[in-house]
Parts: C-alpha cells; sequence; structure tokens
C-alpha cells in the first residue's frame, strides 16, 4: 500500500504521538507553565481579563450569563467528566473494576487516598470558609500522574500502571461524588425534575436499542446539561450520569462479524474493478457494508471513549490549565505558602495520599483480602502512592467550588503548584530507585 506524504510526515506522526501516554501530561504541564508566565508578565492584567469576558446562552426565561472562566469549568469540564464516566462504565463491566479480586486493593486504596488527605487538611483548617477547602487535597490528577509513571517506559510493570489507573478512576468517582454532594449550590426542584425527565429519555433510549452518538449528545447537552446547569447541582455531574446511559452493547458478535467480514471480503475480491482510481459502484456499495458492519461490531461506548480521548487531553485540558494555573505571585507569596490552607492542602497531597493509600493497601493485604499485583513490591507501590498525590488539575477544579474569598483561593493553588511538584519529583525518583 502506498503511503502518502501527509499520511508519512503528518498524521502517522501524529498517531503516535496521541499513543504516547506522556504527551497529554508534557501538553498539560507546558499549559500551566504558559499560565504562570502571562500571569508574572506584563501581560497579566489582560491574561485574567481576557478570562473575565462573559456571554450567555439559553433562551427566554433560561438565560444564564457567566465568564469565559466559568464556562469552561462548567462547560468544558463536563466534557471531562463524560469521557471520565465512559471509563468508569468500561472499567466496572470489562476493566480492571470488573473482578472483586483485583479491584479491591486500588478501590481501597483510592479510598485512603481521599480520606486522610481530606482529614490532615481539617486539622489545619477546622472552622470559617477555610475549612470548605477539604476536598481539594483528595484528588489525583490522572493525566499527570501516568505521564510521570509513563516516563519511566519498561522500568515500572505493567501491573502498576494498571493498578494507578484504576486508583485514578476511583479517585475520580470520589472527586464527582464529593462536588455533587457538599459543593453545589441552592437546588432548584423544577430544573431538576426537569434534567430527571432528560435522564429518562436516555435511559429509555439504551433500553429501546438507539445507537446514535449524536442523540446521545443533543439530548445530554442541550437536556441533561442544560437541566443540570439551572439546577444548582453542579453542571458536570450531568456529563457522568450522561455518560453512563450510553450503550455498552454490540450489534453483530464476534463470530457474526468475521463471517461477514470474510463474505465481504471476498464479494469485493470477485468484483469487476475499474482502469481508474475510483472504485465501481458494486465495490462501494461492499464498502459500505463493510462499513456499517464494523460500527455495528463496535460498542457506542468504546467509540465515544476512543473517539473523544484526543479532544479531553489536547484541548479541553489545556485550556482549563490555561484558565486557572495562572497565579500572579505577589510579595507576600511565602506569607501565603505558610497560611493554613496552603499548609493543609500540602501535607493533605504529599502525607495524606501516601499515607492513606499504603495504609490501607497494607491493611488489606494483612486482612488477606487483597494481593499486590504481579511484579509490583512495597517500593513500586510507595512511588506511585507519591505521584498520586499530584492533584493540579481536580484539585484547581474543587478550589474554585471550595472558596469565594480570592485570598483564600490564591493560597490554595500555591499549596497545590508546591504539593504536586514535591510528589511529582519524589514519586519519580523514588520509582526510578526501585526499578533499577
Amino acid at each position: 500500500m502506498r503511503i502518502d506524504p501527509i499520511d508519512k510526515y503528518l498524521l502517522i506522526p501524529m498517531k503516535r504521538l496521541n499513543s504516547n501516554s506522556t504527551t497529554s501530561g508534557i501538553l498539560l504541564f507546558g499549559s500551566a507553565v504558559i499560565a504562570l508566565i502571562l500571569a508574572n508578565s506584563p501581560l497579566k492584567d489582560a491574561y485574567h481579563h481576557f478570562w473575565e469576558h462573559t456571554f450567555t446562552i439559553g433562551f427566554s426565561d433560561f438565560m444564564v450569563t457567566k465568564s469565559l472562566h466559568h464556562w469552561i469549568n462548567d462547560g468544558l469540564m463536563s466534557v471531562f467528566f463524560f469521557v471520565v464516566g465512559l471509563e468508569l462504565k468500561r472499567e466496572i463491566m470489562a476493566g480492571d473494576l470488573s473482578k472483586p479480586k483485583d479491584a479491591i486493593l486500588p478501590i481501597f486504596a483510592a479510598i485512603g487516598g481521599m480520606v486522610v488527605p481530606a482529614l490532615l487538611y481539617l486539622l489545619w483548617n477546622s472552622t470559617g470558609e477555610a475549612s470548605n477547602g477539604w476536598g481539594i487535597p483528595m484528588a489525583t490528577d490522572i493525566a499527570f500522574a501516568l505521564g510521570i509513571l509513563y516516563l519511566l517506559g519498561d522500568r515500572v510493570p505493567i501491573s502498576l500502571k494498571v493498578f494507578l489507573t484504576a486508583l485514578a478512576i476511583v479517585d475520580d468517582l470520589g472527586a464527582v461524588m464529593i462536588i455533587a454532594f457538599f459543593y453545589t449550590s441552592d437546588i432548584s426542584s423544577t430544573s431538576l425534575l426537569i434534567g430527571g425527565g432528560f435522564l429518562a429519555v436516555l435511559l429509555l433510549a439504551n433500553i429501546l436499542g438507539v445507537r446514535s452518538t449524536v442523540f446521545y449528545g443533543i439530548i445530554g447537552i442541550g437536556g441533561l446539561w442544560m437541566a443540570f446547569l439551572f439546577s444548582g447541582i453542579h453542571a458536570t455531574i450531568a456529563g457522568v450520569i450522561a455518560a453512563l446511559t450510553i450503550p455498552a452493547n454490540v450489534k453483530i458478535g464476534d463470530k457474526n462479524f468475521v463471517k461477514k467480514m470474510n463474505d465481504l471480503t471476498n464479494e469485493f475480491e470477485k468484483s469487476t474493478p475499474n482502469s481508474v482510481t475510483l472504485v465501481t459502484p458494486e465495490q462501494l456499495h461492499i464498502l459500505g457494508k463493510i462499513r456499517r458492519y464494523s460500527k455495528a461490531a463496535m460498542t457506542p461506548l468504546q467509540r465515544l471513549e476512543h473517539g473523544m480521548h484526543p479532544l479531553v487531553a489536547y484541548v479541553v485540558m489545556p485550556i482549563f490549565a490555561l484558565a486557572n494555573a495562572g497565579i500572579t505571585f505577589s510579595g507576600s507569596f511565602f506569607d501565603n505558602l505558610s497560611s493554613n490552607i496552603s499548609l493543609g492542602v500540602i501535607f493533605g497531597l504529599v502525607f495524606g495520599k501516601f499515607i492513606g493509600i499504603v495504609g490501607f493497601s497494607k491493611i488489606i493485604i494483612k486482612l488477606k483480602l487483597a494481593t499486590l499485583p504481579e511484579g509490583v513490591n512495597w517500593s513500586k507501590i510507595y512511588g506511585t502512592a507519591m505521584l498520586a498525590g499530584i492533584g493540579f488539575t481536580m484539585s484547581l477544579f474543587i478550589t474554585d467550588l471550595a472558596f469565594v474569598n480570592p485570598a483564600y483561593i490564591l493560597q490554595a493553588k500555591i499549596g497545590i503548584f508546591a504539593a504536586s511538584l514535591l510528589c511529582g519529583i519524589g514519586g519519580y525518583l523514588v520509582l526510578r530507585k526501585a526499578s533499577t
């Protein structure tokens, strides 16, 4: 098969880049660095003002006006949580969380990695608005953590990557529940009932066998997400709920698909070819059947997850980092770093994550309810627990939900940056040494 120059020099390298698990982490890190540079340059006022531009969506009495910053956090991040929901459903059905024996260790490790950081944070901030930030150190940034883990290449076993992935997915589910139950505003019963109606439509469509991703997109975004936006429950929750309604079954089984493909391939081979580059109407008809059967052999859930992953990794997350990571450091930097909120976040992410993940893992293994993954020793668990302390994206997201006071937001973000940097470097060094 002849490879065109555009495929050879552009499309194929881009596909390789997309399949590299470190690329999204590097891009996310780069976006954060750019945001920090802009926020501390002569352009800092223009940078902050840009994200405060407002625009309105809705109709009639249902109009919402928010800043660009809020639309990114409420809208684009809903896409992120939608993909999280797709991953969660797939993992529960046929992935690392499908078998209780394999899932119990990362599940309990994730629970420990959420509970202990929250408690450590509350030791520093037990009262007032500052106490609202207890959810900040509970989060793990899966893109950064896995990106650093994959930098080690074959030095770490696949089973460790699976463990961290499963842990991070459970962690994301925990973050979703925290946002839903603890970081919501006044709830509108009417909007919630309307959202329930759209959810019922999505569930009914799944039962009736509707497989059009466009249909689920229109009802999920135009209906469920909008209703949640007006309800007072954070709109990102709609992304997860909508994802759970996406069909996860195929229309044609493996054996049937193989038989159809063999028949159609033979039919295509026997067809009379053209003397030009165009295919004949007969061949076009056969190729159309191959495409339809190929689509029927894939679940809408996996098709959506595969198709949307690049959008989230290379568009949604970098834009979120650009909008949220721009901290303007002033002369009071060290005062902010030593504040109770910053210290609560740092101790929660650096020590709380480590103690919670390692401690709960040891308890579960001591009780003989689980075993360490194949090829994994405790040194590798220690390094992975440190990487899980990289909160960044999710911690920044929860910060804007937890606080109204700009000073508290600044202190939390400084703590997130400091803790994520320490955990990233520390986890990498520990895993590198453990893998030699």
